[in-house]
């Protein structure tokens, strides 16, 4: 990346070049950190509404905003589900009202993700919050018929199913990964092929009906090989990568704590290395955090009666960093194309993950890779702490934020309240 001056105007970027000034401005000194286009998370939670105790959309934005993120897009399962237009509206409503990020509904599948009827995916995606990315998350479209209907509905507005690949039957009473160390922890194993089979399954189907299909947060190196095969037959298949399966391993387990308990769960050091290699290559399109927040007494009890998830905004661009670009794997360029191009791509949301260009709107991170140093509760900035890497050596800080030009993290200061995007 060359060193450049941005100035800022009106929430667009004005000019790109160097030995820029104007009469007046607020100067910001960046030098040594990398400008980045605002963060896209293609996979968040934000529970709101129904779940507020676990996080709340002002909350989690916050938390995203700390994370260098400007787009979030909202998984649907809340309560109500979002399986209606009026519900994706309601959420956006209370996107543009916290002001820290865009954040965009994303659809429920089925009605109450139940798998058994399709949702209202016409109307959703024609409501104010013009939905395009339809998930059941949380559980698997496990029925074929419902999951081809559902890829044969959105091609008629470039939709796309977003798939949590788990076939409910292989992965029942599953408590960590299938292997050696579920067998010495006396833990129920979840198999790998819980996973492929549904990624397999898929990708045939949405070759069959000529229609767009990603995968959520793939978590094994036979997922790799399925969606490698399934691109170069020209599938049209995305896929996606979470940083803790970047970098965490089912090791981890063997404490009981319950903050490393995930679905899908960890895995062995050989998929760690596969899923690096598979977003390295390409195979992989992007990194998504699947923040998933959760009460204390969710994760502070017996690791069988633990909820799944963990929060991930505040730390992914941290977790990328160490995981990737420290080990040669990205560049500063492909984490510009992996965490924010390519994911406003797939959720086909214009005006975000754009270049830092003028004429293009002013939201972008400002990161500094220098510093390491421990990440710990004050970093998180929603509602809930059931982190994975507190206590645990990170890299690099995010110094600004801004958001369609207003500052929602300055100095690495997260803004104390945000209006429709402008401090107030």
């Amino acid at each position: 990346m060359d060193a450049a001056d941005l100035i800022v105007e009106d929430g667009i970027i004005a000019e790109v070049g160097t030995g820029l000034s104007r009469a007046g401005a607020r100067i910001v000194d960046a030098d040594g950190l990398i400008a980045l286009p605002g963060l896209v998370d293609l996979h968040t939670h934000l529970r709101e509404p129904g779940y507020e105790a676990s996080e709340t959309i002002l909350t989690g934005s916050r938390a995203a905003a700390a994370g260098g993120y400007t787009t979030v897009f909202a998984m649907p399962n809340t309560s109500p589900v979002a399986d209606t237009a009026g519900v994706v509206e309601q959420e956006l409503a209370l996107g543009e009202a916290a002001g820290y990020v865009h954040v965009q509904p994303i659809g429920a599948v089925t009605v109450g993700q139940k798998g058994e009827r399709l949702a209202e995916l016409g109307a959703m995606a024609s409501s104010r919050a013009r939905v395009r990315v339809f998930s059941d998350d949380g559980f698997c479209v496990f029925d074929p018929l419902i999951m081809r209907r559902a890829l044969e509905y959105v091609k008629a507005f470039d939709g796309v199913v977003a798939q949590h690949a788990q076939d409910p039957r292989l992965s029942e009473g599953a408590q960590m990964n299938e292997g050696t160390v579920s067998a010495e922890l006396g833990l129920a194993g979840w198999t790998a092929v819980a996973e492929e089979s549904i990624i397999a399954r898929d990708v045939l189907l949405a070759e069959h009906v000529g229609s767009r299909l990603h995968v959520c947060h793939l978590s094994t190196a036979g997922s790799v090989d399925i969606i490698r095969w399934a691109k170069k037959r020209g599938v049209d298949v995305t896929a996606e990568v979470t940083p803790h399966h970047l970098l965490l391993t089912e090791e981890l387990v063997r404490g009981y704590d319950a903050r490393f308990k995930v679905n899908p769960p960890l895995r062995r050091d050989e998929d760690v290395q596969a899923v690096r290699e598979g977003l390295a290559d390409g195979t992989i399109d992007i990194v998504a955090t699947d923040h998933a927040p959760h009460p204390d007494e969710s994760k502070s009890c017996e690791w069988q009666a633990a909820a799944n998830g963990m929060v991930g905004l505040e730390s992914a661009l941290r977790v990328v960093h160490q995981a990737m670009v420290e080990t040669g794997m990205l560049t500063w360029d492909d984490v510009a194309r992996v965490m924010s191009a390519t994911p406003a791509r797939i959720g086909r949301l214009s005006g975000a993950g754009t270049p830092l260009e003028a004429g293009a709107p002013a939201s972008f991170t400002l990161y500094d890779p220098a510093p390491v140093r421990t990440f710990a509760r004050g970093d998180l900035h929603g509602r809930s702490v059931n982190s994975p890497y507190l206590g645990r050596e990170l890299p690099g800080e995010v110094r600004w934020t801004l958001f369609r030009g207003a500052a929602t993290v300055e100095d690495a200061v997260v803004a104390p309240e945000m209006t429709a995007g402008v401090r107030a």
